[in-house]
């Protein structure tokens, strides 16, 4: 008799949270409907938007520049995250997204190529987080990129002579 009751308590427990979730549920969900329709776009969505499109566009063009599995869209996800990660000095987090890129079945030299291109073509602003992508990005598509020669130091009195 006891081991009823207890299977009744509980069953009851169980319905009583399930519509007390579903409630509360209800509850968040509801309120102003016009106020959610009213909502403008602002400029913070049309960038968000345009960035995805830019990031859709350049996965679309390593689809169609690099042959074999470097040029699916995980292996390009993935891989730029991995290379630009490796640049950061985040090794730890490198890492753990080189496991999912090797799990995919992705190249693991073009990684390697990718990251010399990326040492190869010079340092980085570290203000200017879009030109490590920049970089990626063209390293990615073309890891055989000539490198950069450094830029030639100024004659310090402007003139050149002595």
């Amino acid at each position: 008799m006891p081991l009823i009751f207890f299977r009744r308590i509980a069953a009851a427990l169980a319905v009583a949270f399930f519509i007390v979730g579903n409630a509360s549920a209800a509850l968040a969900q509801s309120g102003d409907g016009k106020a959610q329709d009213q909502k403008k776009p602002t400029a913070a969505d049309a960038a968000a938007a345009k960035e995805r499109q830019k990031r859709a566009a350049e996965i679309t063009e390593a689809r169609k520049l690099i042959e074999g599995p470097a040029g699916n869209p995980e292996c390009v996800w993935l891989g730029r995250r991995v290379v630009g990660l490796l640049w950061r000095d985040d090794l730890d987090t490198a890492f753990r997204h080189l496991d999912l890129y090797d799990r995919f079945g992705c190249p693991a030299n073009h990684i390697q190529a990718t990251f010399r291109c990326v040492i190869l073509q010079g340092d980085i602003d570290p203000k200017a987080p879009e030109s490590l992508n920049s970089r990626v990005h063209a390293c990615w598509l073309n890891p055989g990129l000539a490198p950069t020669p450094p830029a030639a130091a100024a004659p310090a009195n402007g003139t050149g002579a002595h």
